[in-house]
């Protein structure tokens, strides 16, 4: 297990953790650093570390049952949005969430993992 001390960690509740695993290694080029399915796995990209935490997981288990999933999400930043949409698309992705948008600071469109946590994709001014 490579040692979380220069990471920044966030944890997704998800409902099946070898499906969270699949989506974020095969679209998004996350490596799988612990898989302990079903009840966790955490998968990693550059400096972040995502906690994806089944029903059965201790993070899940801590979490009321009545809290919200919020607006958070993780913000990945890519190079070319049209480009990462096309292939996501002709991957069979297609939980995006409305179209891109744009504003003072760049690009970007929302979408949802399998277990409905959001995920920002976001192109830089």
């Amino acid at each position: 297990m490579t040692a979380p001390t220069q990471l920044a960690g966030v944890r997704y509740l998800v409902d099946d953790v070898a499906a969270a695993v699949a989506f974020y290694t095969a679209h998004f080029g996350f490596t799988v650093n612990v898989d302990a399915a079903p009840a966790f796995a955490d998968v990693v990209r550059g400096p972040l570390r995502l906690l994806l935490s089944g029903p059965a997981s201790s993070g899940a288990r801590a979490t009321p049952r009545d809290t919200a999933a919020g607006r958070n999400r993780i913000h990945l930043i890519v190079d070319d949005l049209d480009a990462e949409i096309a292939r996501l698309r002709a991957a069979g992705v297609s939980s995006f969430l409305g179209d891109a948008v744009t504003g003072p600071g760049g690009r970007q469109i929302l979408l949802t993992d399998p277990a409905g946590n959001l995920v920002e994709l976001f192109q830089p001014a």
